[in-house]
């Protein structure tokens, strides 16, 4: 997959896990793009221990859903320690 399409699935995953977790407002352009990026390794990584099976990226409706879970973990993870400082 392409740097560019890597940057588009974060944008979009980074986005819609923000609007889930209800921190939009806080977040730019550019934090949801690193979130849902970070994000998608991190979903990649979980369905791996989850499944056994590798993750395989492609421009795909599954690789989204997977960042999204990913970029939700990510910052329900964030949100809990910056919380406590």
């Amino acid at each position: 997959m392409s740097i560019i399409a890597w940057i588009v699935i974060g944008a979009l995953a980074g986005w819609i896990a923000s609007m889930i977790v209800g921190t939009n407002a806080q977040m730019g352009w550019l934090t949801n793009i690193i979130v849902g990026v970070i994000g998608a390794f991190v979903g990649g990584l979980i369905y791996g221990l989850v499944t056994g099976a590798d993750f395989t990226a492609g421009f795909n409706i599954g690789t989204l859903i997977v960042a999204v879970i990913g970029a939700i973990i990510l910052l329900f993870v964030y949100r809990a320690i910056t919380s406590r400082a």
